[in-house]
């Protein structure tokens, strides 16, 4: 399976990644259940844990069971 990061954004600033989450394929809900933005950034999978900002944890755990 196709996974991708996808950017949950700042409150008073949509352009600002505030933490980055997992989605499965194009989905815009991610893996721990937060519903993003369908136009958020994405990054290729292989970006994770290599960003400036935080990536959800919960996120992380779900996706390390999927991934060989």
């Amino acid at each position: 399976m196709r996974h991708l990061m996808r950017a949950e954004y700042e409150e008073d600033r949509r352009d600002a990644v505030r933490t980055w989450h997992m989605v499965r394929g194009d989905e815009h809900v991610a893996m721990c259940g937060r519903v993003l933005r369908a136009d958020a950034d994405t990054l290729p999978e292989d970006s994770w844990g290599g960003t400036a900002e935080p990536d959800c944890h919960s996120c992380g755990a779900l996706y390390l069971r999927e991934v060989p």
